[in-house]
């Protein structure tokens, strides 16, 4: 676990909005507790990029983000480079459990009955989906010393959790129902409305807007990566902006674990962890 008591360089947290398949990419955050607070460090719209952040190479926005498998080993080499401290926490959009994931868990069921009224179900995971690539996720980073945290008795620090951006916005942002800011589903938020590709576009931009001004409450040091109306060609382009956000999101729910302000709903194979005032 990173040196708690270092007044400059404390503890580092990753956010991951990791993707079920190969071929998608995968958003990732790198922020640092200092001594003003929590700092982001890192942001990536790849694995890719995001390890060649580690060695100077900066991520051009005009060149599409590839997927890939992830590579925690890699993943944590270049967090070392990055923040000078290891990993205390890792938070992961996506379904990770101690048993191979084959069908919908008691943690997804939990997040369903209790937020699926404000619009916040999730997505039932298979064998397939993410399937080997979750199993293989949290199995590499056990290894690494990264146990996944359950419901089961507390498991020490470092830490590796599944956490859900919809369900963390309600409490970030104070909303009462599910933030609209997803690219691929723009079309249904406003469909009574029959907005044009352009108008959809800037309802978007405004959303970003103000998930990043809420997670700037949080973590300081966040790049300028949302883009002016103007700016923007295609509802496509802003994907990876979408992932980057949610990596921030995953980082800022694991700097709530690390801080005891977390909630885990689920079993003991299995948990999402939600900020605890939504529950209380």
């Amino acid at each position: 676990m990173a040196n708690t008591t270092d007044p400059i360089n404390g503890p580092c947290i990753l956010g991951i909005d990791a993707a079920w398949t190969a071929h998608n990419p995968s958003g990732v955050a790198l922020v640092q507790r200092k001594a003003e607070g929590w700092q982001c460090l890192a942001l990536a719209p790849s694995y890719d990029a995001f390890i060649g952040l580690a060695s100077g190479q900066h991520w051009d926005p005009k060149i599409k983000a590839s997927g890939s498998r992830p590579d925690p080993a890699a993943l944590l080499q270049a967090t070392q480079q990055l923040g000078g401290e290891e990993v205390s926490c890792i938070a992961v959009d996506m379904p990770l459990a101690t048993t191979p994931i084959t069908s919908r868990r008691a943690a997804d069921t939990a997040i369903a009955s209790r937020f699926g009224p404000r619009g916040c179900a999730v997505h039932s995971p298979s064998s397939e989906r993410p399937g080997p690539i979750a199993d293989q996720l949290r199995a590499d980073f056990a290894a690494l010393g990264y146990r996944l945290h359950t419901t089961a008795v507390p498991t020490p620090f470092p830490a590796l959790i599944e956490v859900y951006p919809h369900v963390a916005l309600l409490a970030l942002l104070e909303r009462n129902y599910r933030v609209p800011y997803k690219v691929s589903r723009s079309l249904q938020y406003w469909k009574a409305e029959s907005l044009t590709p352009a108008e959809r576009i800037e309802r978007l931009l405004i959303e970003f807007r103000a998930i990043r001004t809420g997670l700037e409450a949080h973590i300081s040091g966040i790049p300028e990566f949302i883009p002016e109306p103007s700016e923007v060609k295609t509802l496509a382009s802003l994907k990876p902006i979408e992932d980057m956000l949610d990596a921030l999101i995953c980082a800022w729910m694991g700097i709530e674990h690390l801080e005891g302000r977390t909630a885990g709903l689920g079993d003991e194979s299995a948990a999402i962890w939600i900020p605890a005032s939504l529950i209380a």
